[in-house]
């Protein structure tokens, strides 16, 4: 089986990311997705960020009616700070059947070559690029390589910071958020004044 990984802190998760992941899913050759929830660095506390396993829940209810969408908490035992090498490595070996791949926003493309391990991520696993409007270039060395492959995915330009901070604000952001995270949300109280 052919997965991706879309990793981030979704924080909270939002609909951009529902549609950037199932375009995945039903547009390119992976089968399932998995969201990879970035766990809280205990060296970097925010106070804008929920608790992990709030987070998870989130993407657990986001994604529980798509059967190709699958929420991860893989990250979560891993020491910190982890480096996707290590998640990549780690997977390959608890999964050996299945092969990993990461989905990426155009943005990241262009800081790939400041990754650790970057070289070994490119030689044993394809990415998968969807396109952001950011500034910048993308490395030559990436714009035609064989495991990079481009998905014409629609333009998402939700963000989860905007989201928290018109919630603090007392503004309906309710369509941007899928039905049952936005209950969830509204009944814990989060990103609340």
């Amino acid at each position: 089986m052919k997965i991706g990984l879309y990793f981030g802190t979704f924080n909270p998760i939002h609909i951009g990311h529902l549609i950037i992941a199932n375009h995945m899913a039903e547009h390119s050759d992976l089968d399932q997705i998995w969201f990879v929830v970035t766990p809280q660095s205990p060296f970097k506390v925010k106070a804008s960020m929920l608790d992990n396993h709030d987070r998870l829940e989130m993407v657990y209810r986001a994604t529980e009616d798509y059967e190709k969408l699958r929420p991860s908490d893989i990250e979560f035992g891993m020491p910190q700070p982890n480096y996707t090498i290590n998640t990549l490595t780690y997977l390959q070996e608890k999964h050996p059947k299945h092969t990993f791949s990461l989905i990426m926003g155009e943005d990241n493309l262009k800081s790939l070559h400041k990754w650790k391990n970057y070289e070994l991520i490119l030689e044993h696993h394809d990415i998968y690029v969807y396109p952001r409007i950011s500034e910048g270039v993308v490395e030559t060395q990436f714009d035609k390589h064989p495991k990079i492959h481009h998905v014409a995915a629609p333009i998402m330009e939700i963000s989860s910071t905007f989201i928290r901070k018109s919630i603090k604000k007392g503004k309906n952001i309710r369509p941007m958020l899928p039905e049952t995270v936005w209950k969830y949300i509204d009944e814990m109280n989060y990103y609340g004044a």
